[in-house]
């Protein structure tokens, strides 16, 4: 009776056993299926690796891209599986959108710029003056960017408040004056096709460079930049604790990108 007993319960705690085991698993699976939905249909966190967008975006700064703000297409699921062309529930940018989209020339780099031509478009640069459609797009002197080097020396960039025909407004940066970007084009943007360029108008490789990005196919598209969640000047090494709080800028979180 004893040893009957002893068996029975050996054999529950065996079941038990591989009943919590079956549980764990399939609670891991649930939640990176929950993972992939959630980044493939809602939000993708991005790291900004390069200055291209300053003074908007800061190198090391990670937000969250709207996966659904212009519809989706394969771009939109992890590696780009090509399972269909075209976007499904396809919604235009509008100029001065910032979008992270996949470099035309090999479909799978994540670049992020601002929105500046719509399909049928006419776009030029004239003495570091950008216009649309042979107009001018107005834009006004503010205070310069401050920008620390490593030694402790700060640099003053001109900086500038350019405001586009629907009136949306953000921050550009002048580098270098009469640089070979600051008169380029005219370029025609293809139907279903968008001009995108970075804030820092004299370190970005964009839609004026034809051989990088060039211009962008709707389908290219991965979303919405949306909000900062956290931002770090890259200071501190990942095992030097002690030099995170300073490192982190703490002001940047919970901006939204504009």
């Amino acid at each position: 009776m004893t040893k009957s007993w002893k068996i029975t319960v050996s054999e529950n705690a065996r079941k038990l056993r591989g009943s919590s085991l079956s549980e764990n698993v399939r609670t891991i699976i649930y939640a990176l299926l929950i993972a992939v939905i959630i980044r493939a249909l809602l939000f993708q966190p991005f790291f900004i690796p390069s200055s291209s967008m300053e003074s908007s975006l800061l190198i090391g700064d990670y937000l969250f891209v709207s996966k659904y703000s212009y519809g989706y297409s394969r771009h939109s699921l992890p590696f780009s599986p090509p399972l269909f062309s075209g976007r499904i529930a396809g919604v235009q940018p509008e100029r001065g959108d910032v979008v992270v989209f996949k470099q035309p020339t090999d479909n799978r780099t994540d670049f992020i710029k601002r929105v500046i031509g719509l399909p049928g478009d006419k776009i030029e640069m004239r003495h570091g003056i950008l216009y649309i459609n042979d107009r001018e797009v107005p834009r006004m002197r503010v205070d310069d960017f401050i920008e620390p080097d490593a030694f402790g020396n700060v640099r003053r960039v001109p900086r500038y408040k350019e405001t586009l025909p629907n009136g949306v407004s953000y921050l550009t940066l002048d580098r270098i004056r009469e640089s070979a970007w600051d008169n380029a084009g005219p370029y025609l943007v293809p139907e279903g096709h968008y001009f995108m360029m970075g804030d820092n108008r004299d370190n970005s490789s964009d839609s004026r460079v034809a051989e990088s990005v060039g211009y962008v196919p709707f389908e290219n598209l991965v979303g919405k930049a949306e909000i900062i969640f956290f931002s770090a000047d890259g200071s501190a090494s990942f095992w030097q604790i002690w030099k995170w709080p300073s490192a982190i800028r703490w002001d940047r979180i919970g901006k939204w990108v504009e």
